[in-house]
C-alpha cells in the first residue's frame, strides 16, 4: 500500500492571503486538515470571538486565560515514524519564482533559533529591569529587537513569556506588548477583513477624516520622496533611514513616523497606501498583523478614542515633532551616534 498523508497541520495567520491559501489547499485535499495557533499564547479565536474596541476590552480577557495557556514548553520528541515515501517538491523552480528587490542588508542581526535565544537571553540579563522606563526612547536601546525573530517564527511568544517571568515576577511592561498588544493586532487583523484598507477604520474615525479630507496640507510629498526621506522633517527622514537601511524602526518613533504620512498627502487612502508599502518592503517583521494594526491606529483610529479636532486629522489622535523631542533628545537620535554614519550623513 503506498504511503500517504494522514492529515496536515499549519499555524495560525489572521492575514487574508494566509487564509486564501489554506482555503485553496483544502478545496484540494480529502484527509483532515488543522489549524493550530501557536503564534499567539492565548488562540486568537479563544482569547475573543469579536473585534475588540480596545486594549482596556481586550486585557481582561487575555489575562483571564494565561494562567490556562502560558505554562512551560515540552521539549520537543524526534517521531519515532520517518517517511519512507519520496517528496515531489522542486524547490528549484520555487526559487527561480521569486520576485524580490535588492535592499540594503540587515547585518545588525543574525537570522535563525539560535541567535533568537541568544537576543533573548542578552534582553532578560541586560534590558528586562529597566525596559518599562527606557522602551520609549529612540536614543536608548531599551527594546528586545525579538520581533523580527516573532515574525519568522524562530522563536515563540510563548517562550520570551515564560523566560521574561522566570527572569523578572514584574514583567508586566513587557508582558503588555509583547502579549496584550501583540494579540489584539491578531484579534483586529482576523475579525476585520480590511485591516489594511480606510474601509476597516472605525466610523467615528472615518467621519471624521471625510470632513477633513480637503484640508490644506502645507507640504506634499510623492511616495518616492517618502521613500528617500526627502521631507522637511529631520526626525521623520532620520526614521525613514533607519527602516529603509537596518529594516527596524524603533517603536515609538514607528507612531510618529506613522502618523506624519497623513499630513504630508492629500487623502487618508494615500496615506495608508504609502505606509503599507514602505513598512511592508523594508521592515524585517513587516507584512505582520501589528505593523497593520500600527498603521490603522496611526492613521485611523483604531484601539483608540476620538480626541480635540484639529485640521486635517478631524478627532484622530495627532503627534508632533515638539512633542517628540519633549521626549527624547532628537538631535542625539538623528545626527549624534544612534544612526549608523553611512545614514547620517545622507540626512
Amino acid at each position: 500500500m503506498p504511503l500517504a498523508a494522514a492529515s496536515l497541520v499549519s499555524d495560525f495567520s489572521p492575514l487574508r492571503i494566509n487564509r486564501d491559501w489554506k482555503m485553496s489547499v483544502a478545496g484540494q485535499i480529502a484527509i483532515p486538515f488543522y489549524e493550530v495557533d501557536a503564534h499567539n499564547i492565548v488562540p486568537c479565536w479563544f482569547a475573543s470571538t469579536k473585534q475588540e474596541w480596545a486594549a482596556y476590552t481586550f486585557r481582561p480577557k487575555v489575562r483571564r486565560l494565561l494562567a490556562e495557556f502560558l505554562e512551560e514548553l515540552p521539549p520537543p520528541q524526534r517521531n519515532r515514524f520517518s517517511w519512507k515515501g519520496g517528496v515531489e517538491n522542486d524547490w528549484g523552480a520555487a526559487e527561480r519564482s521569486i520576485r524580490a528587490d535588492a535592499l540594503p542588508q540587515a547585518g545588525w542581526m543574525e537570522p535563525g533559533e539560535k541567535a533568537a535565544g541568544e537576543g533573548l537571553a542578552y534582553f532578560l540579563k541586560e534590558k528586562l529591569s529597566r525596559y518599562g522606563a527606557e522602551r520609549n526612547d529612540p536614543t536608548l536601546d531599551g527594546q528586545s529587537n525579538l520581533s523580527p525573530y516573532l515574525h519568522f517564527g524562530q522563536i515563540s511568544a510563548q517562550r520570551v513569556a515564560t523566560q521574561a517571568l522566570a527572569a523578572m515576577e514584574d514583567s508586566s511592561s513587557f508582558l503588555e506588548e509583547l502579549v496584550v498588544r501583540r494579540e489584539l493586532s491578531d484579534n483586529f487583523c482576523y475579525y476585520n477583513s480590511c485591516y489594511d484598507s480606510c474601509s476597516g477604520f472605525p466610523d467615528w474615525a472615518k467621519e471624521t477624516l471625510r470632513r477633513h479630507e480637503k484640508d490644506r496640507r502645507e507640504y506634499i510629498y510623492t511616495p518616492e520622496e517618502l521613500e528617500a526621506a526627502r521631507t522637511h522633517d529631520p526626525l521623520w527622514n532620520a526614521a525613514q533611514l533607519e527602516m529603509v537601511h537596518t529594516g527596524k524602526m524603533h517603536g515609538y518613533l514607528r507612531m510618529y513616523w506613522a502618523k506624519k504620512i497623513p499630513e504630508w498627502t492629500e487623502l487618508p487612502d494615500d496615506a495608508l497606501r504609502s505606509a503599507v508599502y514602505l513598512n511592508d518592503r523594508y521592515e524585517l517583521d513587516g507584512r505582520d498583523p501589528s505593523g497593520y494594526t500600527g498603521i490603522a491606529w496611526s492613521i485611523g483610529g483604531v484601539h483608540d478614542r476620538a480626541w480635540k479636532e484639529r485640521a486635517v486629522f478631524g478627532k484622530v489622535r495627532y503627534m508632533s515633532l515638539k512633542g517628540a523631542m519633549a521626549k527624547f533628545d532628537e538631535g542625539l537620535y538623528s545626527q549624534d551616534g544612534i544612526l549608523p554614519s553611512s545614514i547620517r550623513s545622507s540626512i
